[in-house]
């Protein structure tokens, strides 16, 4: 045996292609967005990762579990610093969530996870743990400190605030209301207006 060659048993598959499980998320994603989970194709997550769909499924048992990996893909991680002025803020966080509603397929994904929460709801429970929970979570933060240093007035109710804030986006969207960069500074001053110490 040549000194460059290994035994049988020593020789294992090809090696994963590095990036290939993001590749494979971020293409489910895709799928989910654009055609929602009923439709969702992976012989077309295959080739928009550059893979194959047996690759595929030696990751992942079952489309499901696929769809669900990938909303999970979507989580955020540790909170933002803050600077302390509640308005500012909002602001920021609010812009957040613009650009990740409005990025492609991002409102349509979340009709495609809630039109199968009859027959899948892990994949709505992924979507509030990994999405809309940590969002919520970022604005009840800055509120409640803005309670807590005087910047908002003590009586407002942090949980209908949130509603009404991140709503706002959604009843524009669906009314075909225009939701231009300026939406998160418009929504928060007109909250602000109510709702200032």
């Amino acid at each position: 045996m040549r000194a460059t060659d290994e035994p049988a048993h020593k020789r294992a598959g090809r090696p994963r292609r590095e990036g290939l499980d993001e590749a494979i998320l971020a293409a489910a994603l895709d799928e989910l967005g654009r055609v929602g989970f009923s439709r969702m194709n992976l012989e077309k997550v295959a080739q928009l990762a550059g893979t194959s769909k047996p690759t595929i499924y030696a990751r992942y048992s079952s489309k499901a579990k696929l769809a669900a990996a990938a909303l999970e893909s979507l989580r955020r991680g540790t909170p933002r610093a803050r600077t302390g002025d509640v308005r500012h803020d909002l602001i920021e966080e609010l812009s957040l969530f613009r650009k990740g509603a409005l990025r492609a397929n991002g409102i349509s994904m979340l009709g495609s996870v809630l039109a199968e929460q009859h027959e899948h709801p892990e994949l709505l429970r992924q979507f509030r743990r990994h999405i809309a929970g940590p969002r919520h979570e970022n604005l009840r933060r800055i509120l409640r400190a803005g309670i807590a240093d005087g910047q908002l007035r003590a009586d407002v109710d942090v949980e209908i605030a949130i509603t009404m804030l991140i709503g706002s986006l959604h009843a524009a969207y669906i009314a075909g209301m225009p939701i231009n960069r300026d939406w998160p500074k418009r929504v928060t001053d007109e909250w602000l207006r109510e709702n200032a110490a």
